[in-house]
């Protein structure tokens, strides 16, 4: 029933609009990402910085008129459009937040006297940034195609890989057990693992509109007993 849902509403032209609008934001967001992990871990570009924080100024404003949209559709169509449209105004509250953390992570470049990296850290978080562009490149054809088994994936990948191996490394910090790391070092690694288990978190929420009801979105998918 809920993949009937999914292609009627976006069939709707006005939702349709908003759909499109919301791959564009994610589109924005895979490329504010990817430019952030580089001017934080590899090399500083302050132009490059400016168009970041452009970017996520259009996210803004797509989230604004997403809303716009969706509150016009359901005055139009009635209730019967409300559950499609709070669909979509909770995935793009999610990519906007994955905007904010992208834009923290450039504050961090900035406050950071160099380049981060850490060389007995750096398989393991070389590992979760792969895994996130990963999840950011599957995530919109997860929504177009309605493809519930690959956002389980994303979910599980999440709790038990990306979640987990942030929360590992934290904690290593925590207990100073990390050798050879300075006390800014180990601040700023924290923030970032931090940024990035967020970022992650918030793909997975995306990804839960797919698997569960509206209630449960950002939730684990509630399995019914046979």
């Amino acid at each position: 029933m809920l993949k009937e849902l999914f292609t009627a509403w976006k069939e709707d032209d006005l939702l349709s609009q908003a759909w499109n609008e919301c791959y564009e934001a994610l589109a924005i967001c895979r490329e504010m990402f990817a430019e952030a992990v580089h001017i934080l871990r590899e090399e500083e570009q302050e132009a490059v910085e400016k168009a970041i924080r452009k970017k996520d100024k259009q996210i803004n404003r797509y989230q604004r008129d997403i809303r716009r949209k969706v509150i016009t559709h359901c005055t139009l169509r009635g209730m019967d459009a409300l559950p499609g449209g709070m669909v979509l105004v909770s995935i793009i509250i999610d990519i906007e937040r994955i905007g904010d953390n992208v834009k923290n992570m450039l504050d961090l470049a900035r406050a950071y006297p160099s380049r981060l990296q850490i060389p007995a850290c750096e398989e393991i978080l070389g590992q979760i940034e792969a895994d996130i562009r990963e999840h950011f490149q599957e995530i919109e054809q997860i929504l177009k195609e309605y493809e519930v088994g690959k956002a389980r994936e994303i979910m599980n990948r999440h709790r038990k890989q990306t979640r987990h191996s942030c929360d590992q490394m934290i904690d290593q910090l925590v207990r100073g057990e990390i050798e050879g790391i300075t006390p800014s070092d180990s601040a700023a690694l924290a923030l970032y693992l931090r940024y990035l288990k967020r970022i992650s978190a918030h793909l997975k929420n995306v990804a839960t509109s797919v698997v569960n009801p509206f209630e449960r979105i950002g939730f684990k998918e509630k399995r019914v007993l046979k």
